[in-house]
């Protein structure tokens, strides 16, 4: 196939509307809608995922000072507890943060394509 019958039918692909199983295609209010419940679900465990961490300190230190074995039991659920708690909150803000450069990278690169085909239009009017 010469190069002149692949541009036309590569012009031809794009003209098309994106059909559902698209590689490129980006719906950015999608985008938008997981990136927001992210961004409030990070907000959520920030405020809410931490109350009983320091009761439970407390009773974990008072157990193991009462040489109860139950103490350090405690204090390893407390220590595991707020490993994954950061572990879920780092989880949020990256898919939250993400989906933001992910939508602004996105936006940037369109503004480029089509920057890049009005310049091609041009320089088919300077030869």
């Amino acid at each position: 196939m010469s190069f002149e019958k692949e541009w036309a039918s590569a012009r031809t692909t794009a003209a098309r509307p994106a059909s559902p199983t698209a590689d490129l295609s980006v719906d950015p209010d999608a985008l938008g809608a997981v990136g927001s419940d992210a961004y409030d679900l990070y907000q959520r465990l920030s405020r809410d995922g931490d109350h009983a961490r320091p009761a439970t300190f407390d009773a974990s230190i008072a157990l193991t000072n009462t040489n109860f074995l139950s103490g350090p039991a405690l204090l390893t659920v407390h220590d595991r507890w707020n490993t994954q708690l950061r572990t879920l909150l780092d989880a949020c803000a990256n898919v939250s943060n993400h989906l933001d450069y992910s939508a602004a990278s996105h936006a940037k690169e369109e503004a480029d394509i089509t920057a890049a085909l009005s310049a091609s239009k041009i320089n088919e009017y300077l030869k």
